[in-house]
């Protein structure tokens, strides 16, 4: 027994002593992304992805000197079993966009994959958690269903402009299990909108699916989950359809789609059974149904008709009588048409807003949500039966607190609800969406008093998530960022539009191109961006130009300069701040026959392309919403500016002799600019000077190094003509804060930023805007609207300047694509602000930047993610006076210095962590 103790106990000293010097791991990755940023996606696109992860914070992790990646069939083979891919060890810092190199995969394909990696010590980490992604339909060959639904045309109803609109639909098949249900997944999609159900049970909360895509190329499809919804024994599926973009009422009324088809719905349940048997139920000939449900009428543009009394209780259960149901029209696939799984997020009810108002007036009430919104109304009023509510949306009031709509121009958006009985009704529209503030409700049973509760705004846009904030010590200034936010919100449903409100809410590319910059560091919207870009490049022409909106609803085969510019403008600007060099190679050959375009449209380099130029300059002199900028001057700088970004592409793609070439061309056209429009001194030579003349040729580089100084000259004084006030429009006003900042002129682009009089930023402001406005003008206490028939008040191209908030003014830009190499370089200015902050969640994670400015010190505060460096610059500092963590600079040898001795500001290389820096006000 003796013997037996004591070998215990050494036993133990042992163990003990090894634990104590075993090494540890470091913590495993996190944020496991595939493609451009999907979570564990169901029904996923890309059978070819990309995986993206993080390294941890904790545990003092710098950088990574390798990885090693695992994919399987099933999550138990992994790690060790991984059958499908097993990309060893790879020593690379790479954790973003690492390619998949396993077996091909397969429509329906579930996969599980983990990675773990090892730091700069070859120090291994964990394995991360278990991710998966399953793929949804990839072909149209996987397809058994077929297109039905009820043929609406016939009943020939005219709406505004004389267009055929479509009575919503209702659509239902019955079915049977004969055993448990193991698996079950629903892939459907439509010509229209939809909202499906299962045994009365609905299927998701997205709102409008599958979205908006050019119909005649590509029909996005989507995928549930819908295990739980299924019984053994009888079953029901039941659809709404709407007409949505594909067959409704858009503005111009001419489509590369017909309008006259009735909507149809494509539906394929696939489910698997616990015995190892499948089954399959399709929209096919044995479908019914009927359009005199309870949605009797419902337009994007003109609202929705909603009669209680013509509710079907249970009418997608599986025991409801459709004996009197009328048999569904049946179509087959069009071969021409790519059914595809949706690639990026729906449209979802994201927010939630209440009234922070009630006025009640004789025979109506009006509620304020406080916030300009996009989405619909949830209300919920007490009604007697028989009786109408009526739901009327404005986005802002006049000064005597009428309801102000005539900015909607044609757009009914009006709401109709017929009660069937006394009492209280919950109503929300399915169909359609609104862009409003302000809600008035009549109809409504008159001896009940209005309150709050009655209703809520829920706020609708594609399903992203916050990317960034910045914030600052200035009220007008955090407003300013709040507008672009809601802006942002506003106008991203389902692809980026141009306003929520009227007869448009259309793809506009020259507004997209503007504000894509802005975008990205407010939203995760990668995917968003990615998925339109598709869209673009299936609406280009033989000849290489691009729509003004896409989709395309026009058709006239006109291309803009400044819009169509788009194509190159927004590939290379999400590229700097994700890194993703697919985004570049899907719409490499779209820039290439953009700018052969350009070509097309030029005569010796000079460009006579059509363009709505500086769009909505303030005080035009020809009166002209195009602004006075010479639409040849605007259109030859753009195509120089899409060969320099083509040039740039080419590079980045390895593509060395193409790159060559665009980069001369770039140069030759640039050439050309400068001989036809400017003089030997660098002036404009003739036209109307303005700032956005200036502004081009200088942000393009279009001037040779001589002229540029009186170029520089020039802008200044057309600034001072101004009485330091901007004059520019939608394309010169994003170019305005990059020149003056490359100019030094960090002061004056302050003043232009923080003037309050019209034309400027806090002007909306101070007239109560609460997104940003289509016009700088749209409305003023004094003179109320603006006349004009175009004036939004969400419209998000004039908050192109919150890429200046977060890079300039608080300091946070992407030195190296993705954020790889960070420049931290505030402009604190203690006239207008005393402190700002900018956080940003780069591919490799969290990144922030926040300065303080007091009478004796001036603090920085940053946070660098690992896998990345930061180049950070101090303002007004020197080696001395610089404190780093509360410790001198020496004291901190992995901070390195880059500038050299005398120079005003101190630049330093920092490593990942938080780091603060002081440095006391001289």
């Amino acid at each position: 027994m003796k013997n037996t103790i004591n070998l215990t106990a050494i036993c133990l000293l042992l163990m003990g002593a090894w634990a104590c010097t075993a090494p540890t791991k470091q913590s495993a990755p996190t944020s496991l992304v595939v493609s451009e940023g999907f979570n564990n996606p169901l029904g996923f696109y890309d059978a070819t992805p990309t995986f993206s992860w993080q390294l941890p914070v904790s545990g003092n992790v710098q950088h990574q000197s390798a990885h090693h990646i695992v994919v399987a069939s099933s999550p138990e083979k992994l790690p060790d079993n991984a059958d499908i891919w097993d990309s060893k060890k790879q020593s690379t810092q790479a954790s973003t966009w690492v390619p998949y190199g396993g077996k091909a995969l397969q429509s329906r394909q579930k996969v599980y994959w983990q990675v773990r990696f090892w730091d700069e010590n070859d120090k291994a980490s964990a394995w991360s958690d278990t991710n998966h992604f399953e793929l949804g339909l990839l072909d149209n060959e996987d397809w058994k269903a077929q297109w039905v639904g009820l043929d609406t045309a016939k009943d020939s109803i005219r709406g505004r402009s004389n267009v055929l609109i479509h009575k919503p639909q209702y659509l239902r098949k019955t079915f049977s299990v004969a055993g448990q249900v193991a698996q079950a997944r629903l892939y459907i999609t439509a010509k229209g909108v939809f909202d499906v159900h299962l045994n009365g049970n609905d299927v998701s909360d997205d709102v409008m699916p599958p979205g908006w895509t050019p119909y005649n190329k590509r029909i996005e499809t989507l995928t549930y989950d819908v295990t739980d919804l299924i019984a053994s024994g009888k079953n029901a599926i039941g659809v709404e359809l709407a007409s949505g973009w594909h067959s409704g009422r858009l503005l111009w009324g001419k489509t590369e789609w017909d309008n006259s088809l009735s909507p149809k719905v494509l539906c394929q349940l696939e489910i698997r059974l616990r015995d190892g048997s499948t089954m399959m139920v399709l929209s096919d000939e044995s479908w019914k149904g009927v359009t005199k449900g309870p949605i009797a009428f419902s337009e994007i543009y003109d609202g929705e008709v909603y009669d209680a009394n013509k509710e079907m209780p249970n009418w997608s259960g599986p025991f409801f009588e459709d004996a009197d149901w009328d048999t569904v029209e049946v179509a087959p696939l069009d071969s021409h048409i790519a059914l595809e799984p949706k690639r990026h997020t729906t449209v979802k009810t994201k927010l939630t807003l209440t009234p922070k108002e009630v006025a009640i007036n004789e025979n109506s009430t009006v509620f304020d949500l406080g916030q300009n919104m996009v989405g619909v109304p949830r209300v919920k009023v007490p009604m007697k039966k028989g009786d109408t509510l009526v739901m009327r949306f404005a986005e802002m009031l006049g000064a005597d607190g009428s309801f102000h709509t005539k900015n909607y121009r044609s757009a009914h958006s009006t709401n109709y609800y017929v009660a069937a009985e006394d009492g209280p009704v919950d109503y929300t529209p399915k169909f359609t969406f609104y862009g409003f503030r302000y809600v008035q409700l009549s109809g409504y049973d008159q001896e009940a008093a209005p309150i709050k509760d009655w209703v809520t705004g829920l706020v609708q846009y594609s399903d992203f998530e916050d990317n960034g904030t910045f914030t600052s010590s200035h009220d007008k200034l955090n407003q300013l960022q709040s507008n672009i936010v809601w802006g942002l919100r506003g106008n991203f449903f389902d692809i980026p539009t141009d306003c929520p409100q009227r007869d448009e809410r259309l793809g506009w590319t020259g507004d997209a191109q503007v504000f894509g910059p802005t975008s990205v560091f407010n939203a995760h919207v990668h995917k968003f961006w990615a998925s339109w870009l598709q869209s673009v490049r299936e609406s280009q022409w033989e000849d290489g130009g691009i729509p003004w909106t896409v989709p395309d609803t026009r058709g006239n085969y006109t291309a803009s300069s400044g819009w169509g510019d788009v194509v190159t403008i927004i590939p290379w600007k999400i590229y700097m701040r994700t890194g993703d060099t697919n985004l570049l190679e899907a719409n490499y050959e779209m820039m290439k026959e953009w700018v052969r375009h350009h070509g097309i449209k030029s005569k010796d380099h000079i460009s006579h392309m059509m363009s709505f130029s500086d769009w909505l300059q303030p005080y035009p002199e020809n009166g002209d919403n195009r602004g006075d900028t010479s639409l040849n001057l605007i259109g030859t700088a753009f195509y120089a500016r899409s060969a320099q970004l083509t040039a740039k592409t080419a590079k980045v793609l390895g593509k060395l002799e193409e790159a060559a070439k665009y980069n001369a061309l770039y140069k030759t056209v640039a050439a050309a600019f400068d001989n036809a429009f400017f003089d030997e001194a660098g002036t404009l030579k003739e036209g109307p000077e303005t700032q956005t003349s200036y502004l081009l040729a200088l942000a393009f580089d279009l001037l040779p190094q001589e002229k540029r100084k009186n170029a520089q000259m020039r802008l200044l004084q057309k600034i001072k003509d101004a009485d330091n006030h901007l004059r520019t429009g939608f394309l010169g006003t994003p170019l305005l804060s990059k020149v003056l900042d490359d100019m030094g002129e960090t002061d004056l682009m302050y003043q232009l930023l923080f003037n309050e009089t019209y034309p400027s930023w806090f002007y909306s402001i101070n007239q109560g805007a609460t997104t940003i406005w289509e016009r700088w003008n749209s409305y003023s206490k004094e003179a109320g609207f603006n006349p004009k028939s175009m004036n939004s008040l969400n419209h998000y191209a004039y908050g192109a300047i919150g890429e200046w908030l977060y890079e300039r003014i608080a300091g946070i830009a992407p030195l190296e694509a993705g954020y790889k190499r960070i420049k931290i370089a505030p402009l604190p200015n203690a006239s207008y602000l005393n402190s700002a902050s900018a956080r940003v969640e780069t591919p490799y994670g969290k990144a922030s930047s926040g300065w303080t400015l007091t009478e004796k010190e001036f603090t920085l505060e940053t946070e660098i993610p690992p896998n990345t460096i930061a180049v950070v610059h101090m303002p007004n500092a020197t080696v001395g006076e610089i404190r780093v963590n509360d410790q001198t600079l020496k004291d901190n040898p992995k901070i390195k210095q880059l500038s050299g001795p005398g120079e005003d500001t101190l630049v330093l290389e920092v490593p990942p962590g938080s780091h603060t820096f002081s440095r006391a006000i001289r």
